[in-house]
């Protein structure tokens, strides 16, 4: 059987038929229900003339009609495109345009977008609305679940290692990019991530996983997993469920539409939910303060459960993940350095394995080299550009200018070229500094923002910050945060701008704070910098 994640899930659900497979608030799907709702899915893909490699977009908030239709693509050999929930018009008439999407999944109260470009996207032509009301808002869209009552199961097929993954990402400048990989490489990939925590070895026959996994389960071993970043970005998606679903795990869906950390730990214990994905600080200090809250009322949640916290995509500070061991001592943190494009390092922290901020063990393939591709020395102090080798994406979809500037050869090897700036420490560890595209040059000094944004939020009563660089003519570009506070807690810009002095170079600290009742960031946590600089002025 080949290594394609349909095929995987639907083994897998021929063995686990009655276990849960998904949860999203009182919808309970066992795993033979889960597939035979994707299956009938599929079929009405087909029944509007897609076939291997149509593009279907999911333009859908965290729930089982994501995860469904999203199985439904692969099992048709299709490739599911994710749409950022928050684009409006001309966002996503451009996303729907550039995947050449065929098909579009959304929720019916986003359906007033949709109506608005249906008819400058001819390309698609099936239109499924999830209701979660205002229904009927887009002319000749059909009811996801009169679809699927519609529709018998699609038979299973045969499938390839060859066929198309894609995963649209934002990045930091341009217009959103599909980053294309083979799917026989990413489900081989994914395997070797989600295996190990069931201290089982990837089989070289994929026949061999759902008897594997099976054996695990009926062992008490089982993942429950809650993505609580949307998953319609990779760290969601990727590490919250489909590489949990390899290993036959229940994935939790919140209701919330935005980050509500009392529902999260409530659902954590009700669910005794084991793994839980989330997007650094922005995540982990809404759950400190409810986690406190909580015990200060006399009515702590119960996360005896929890296992794990993975967290991807962005910094998570030192100080904030001893706040986590301090009050979840029985909890693994997993810090995992990467992007759409790819994997560089991952760092883990426990009880007795003091944290560290942006500092990785790094990857066997991972490398660092400089601008004329000469790989980095440890200990040198020299600064490079991370790249990540390995599993690496084919290319950007319908754009080789700029897949031949990411994903570059160097002595005889691929790899992948994120943006990502590091250095290696004598001891081998990635140390990661920032996105180069970020960067700030002040008075000729280069200033990596992440850098900066950590010592600012050291300081107490900053709830979040970033740092970005303004025009100025003295200095080229002035270094500029943009800070959140503690509601009643009075910190001053003097007293920023003193405490990173004592913790960094002084050209490396604010000229000026901007404050505001709330750090821009996308859903997924990731910095909205741009949203930064305009607040900056």
């Amino acid at each position: 059987m080949e290594h394609h994640f349909a095929s995987i899930w639907e083994s897998i659900s021929d063995v686990l038929g009655d276990d849960t497979a998904v949860v999203h608030g009182d919808v309970r799907l066992s795993w033979a229900q889960y597939d035979e709702r994707a299956a009938r899915l599929a079929a009405a893909y087909t029944a509007a003339g897609l076939g291997p490699d149509s593009k279907i977009a999911l333009y859908l908030f965290n729930g089982n009609e994501y995860l469904e239709a999203h199985y439904a693509g692969f099992k048709m050999r299709g490739v599911p495109v994710n749409v950022n929930y928050r684009y409006i018009d001309e966002e996503l008439r451009y996303l729907l345009d550039n995947s050449d999407a065929e098909a579009l999944v959304f929720h019916s109260s986003l359906g007033d977008r949709v109506e608005r470009v249906r008819e400058r996207v001819p390309n698609v032509k099936l239109f499924i609305e999830v209701d979660d009301g205002a229904t009927g808002q887009v002319q000749g869209a059909l009811s996801y679940e009169d679809v699927l009552a519609a529709n018998h199961p699609m038979p299973r097929i045969a499938r390839s290692e060859d066929d198309t993954y894609m995963l649209y990402t934002g990045g930091t400048t341009g217009m959103p990019k599909g980053v294309m990989y083979d799917m026989g490489s990413l489900t081989r990939f994914f395997e070797g991530l989600g295996f190990p925590l069931l201290g089982l070895v990837p089989p070289e026959d994929a026949a061999d996983i759902a008897g594997m996994i099976k054996e695990v389960i009926d062992g008490g071993n089982r993942l429950i997993s809650l993505p609580s970043a949307p998953l319609m970005h990779g760290t969601g998606i990727w590490l919250g469920a489909m590489v949990p679903q390899l290993g036959g795990a229940t994935i939790v869906t919140l209701q919330s539409r935005s980050l509500d950390a009392n529902e999260m730990l409530s659902t954590i214990q009700r669910e005794s939910v084991t793994n839980l994905t989330i997007v650094g600080d922005a995540f982990s200090k809404p759950i400190l303060a409810a986690i406190d809250t909580a015990i200060a009322q006399g009515q702590p949640y119960d996360l005896s459960a929890l296992k794990m916290i993975i967290s991807s995509g962005v910094m998570w500070t030192a100080e904030v993940k001893e706040q986590l061991i301090d009050r979840l001592e029985q909890v693994i943190l997993l810090d995992a350095m990467g992007s759409s494009e790819g994997s560089m390092g991952t760092s883990i922290s426990m009880k007795g394995v003091p944290p560290s901020t942006a500092k990785f063990t790094k990857n066997p393939n991972a490398k660092v080299f400089t601008d004329d591709d000469r790989e980095v020395v440890p200990g040198s102090g020299e600064i490079g550009m991370v790249a990540s080798g390995g599993m690496v994406p084919t290319g950007y979809f319908k754009d080789p200018e700029k897949s031949a500037r990411t994903f570059r050869t160097i002595g005889g090897a691929r790899y992948s070229f994120p943006g990502d700036m590091g250095m290696v420490s004598e001891d081998g560890s990635l140390i990661l500094l920032g996105r180069g595209s970020q960067v700030i040059n002040s008075g000729g000094e280069k200033i990596f923002p992440e850098e900066v944004e950590e010592a600012v939020k050291r300081v107490e009563g900053v709830i979040d910050c970033l740092v970005v660089g303004v025009d100025d003519e003295k200095f080229g570009q002035a270094v500029t945060a943009v800070a959140s506070i503690t509601p009643g807690v009075t910190v001053t810009e003097a007293q920023i701008i003193a405490a990173v002095k004592t913790d960094l170079a002084a050209f490396k600290a604010p000229k000026r704070v901007i404050f505001v009742a709330e750090v821009p960031r996308a859903p997924n946590g990731k910095a909205d910098y741009k949203a930064a600089r305009s607040l900056a002025g």
